[in-house]
């Protein structure tokens, strides 16, 4: 049975490369190694620095490790989604407006 490999499109990827560049640069600002980091993700180093360069094959619970092994910044994966502009307008534009007004009980 082959591996099943996902195509990434260009724009997807630089937004992964600027994640893990983001990624590095927090655990520099920390002034944490590669090999605490690791250690506290329960990840080796060579997929820590796969992490910091935004490979798309890592898995994102991956991702999420490593930012909570920096110090709780997994939190801010709450907010992925959360404001959905485009599809609440979609949902609105699918809404169906009553024809009449619901009786009173």
């Amino acid at each position: 049975m082959s591996k099943k490999t996902v195509v990434i499109m260009p724009d997807t990827q630089k937004v992964l490369e600027t994640m893990g560049e983001q990624i590095k640069m927090a655990r520099l600002r920390r002034n944490l190694s590669t090999e605490l980091v690791a250690e506290r993700a329960g990840i080796s180093r060579a997929t820590l620095w796969a992490v910091e360069k935004g490979t798309s094959t890592v898995a994102i619970g991956t991702y999420a490790a490593v930012l909570h092994a920096l110090g709780g910044m997994d939190k801010d994966l709450e907010l992925i989604a959360k404001n959905d502009e485009f599809g609440r307008r979609i949902q609105d534009l699918n809404l169906t407006t009553p024809k009449r007004a619901k009786r009173s009980k």
